[in-house]
């Protein structure tokens, strides 16, 4: 199967190991790009699983999708989430071409890029804000206060803070009034000269351009794989919202994982839905 070759792939808030995770979906996604980069952007992996059910078939397939891409060249970074507490205790560390990171900067044609889940924005917008405006050490000093958040949320109810967040439909009022989540992270994004921010966690697929008197910035969220199917790609100097459930499927067999699906039955889902024919509202 002819793969295509993307520079950058982002994803977010897959939680693997629960139900509501579309591993299927993300697996055929995963088998039809070759990217220089991949992303994960927080919240792979669902933190507190079902001891009732077990870990599906599906979901070590992508664990094992990543780690073929790997092998294969692809630059893998862990972008710690909310949820993500095993991986904070890599952070900093590279296992080979595997980066654990609270979050990455990336220089992509003369822009520079700031990747995070964004989960610490969510915790105190106002304070999220003031610590924006110090620089790159009150970024740091954020992080640690939202890790000390979770930390006592965990002592405190003996489980990390909750996984999945329902979604709202994106309509125009939304996209012409800044959520205050998207507002702390442009703050940031502009107060640290980031001309682009990519940010998970709200599970809302955005993409947009703000423009104040401070200077302007590309805001990206790269969506879900609970019920958005949504990443973002970077190639040709330009991203894209990739939507699973619109955009052209590709050949499905060009990989063994992808035998045991049932095709027709995610043809029937998205190829001949009235919602698979909808355009995105808030993408280009």
């Amino acid at each position: 199967m002819k793969k295509r070759k993307i520079e950058v792939a982002v994803i977010s808030d897959v939680h693997l190991g629960s139900p509501a995770s579309r591993a299927e979906e993300l697996l055929i996604y995963l088998s039809s790009i070759k990217p220089k980069i991949l992303v994960l952007n927080g919240n792979i992996i669902e933190s507190t699983p079902n001891r009732k059910h077990p870990f599906p078939k599906s979901h070590i397939k992508v664990i094992k999708k990543v780690l073929s891409l790997l092998s294969e060249g692809t630059e893998v970074y862990y972008i710690s989430g909310n949820q993500d507490g095993f991986s904070r205790k890599f952070n900093g560390s590279m296992l080979s071409k595997l980066h654990f990171q609270d979050r990455l900067i990336l220089d992509l044609d003369g822009r520079s890029t700031c990747i995070l889940h964004g989960s610490l924005f969510d915790t105190s917008p106002s304070l999220a804000k003031w610590f924006g405006r110090m620089g790159s050490l009150g970024l740091k000093a954020l992080f640690l206060k939202h890790r000390l958040e979770q930390r006592w949320f965990k002592r405190k109810r003996n489980q990390v803070a909750t996984g999945i967040i329902k979604t709202k439909s994106i309509t125009s009022s939304d996209c012409a009034r800044l959520s205050k989540f998207d507002r702390s992270a442009v703050e940031m994004a502009l107060q640290n000269q980031y001309d682009t921010v990519i940010c998970g966690y709200s599970h809302q697929p955005r993409k947009f351009m703000f423009e104040s008197r401070k200077g302007q910035c590309l805001y990206l969220n790269s969506g879900d794989w609970i019920e958005h199917l949504t990443a973002m790609e970077y190639s040709f100097k330009r991203w894209k919202l990739y939507n699973f459930k619109l955009d052209k499927l590709t050949a499905f067999y060009g990989d063994e994982e992808l035998r045991e699906i049932g095709i027709s039955e995610l043809l029937q889902n998205y190829g001949n839905s009235p919602e698979s024919r909808e355009r995105p509202r808030n993408a280009s």
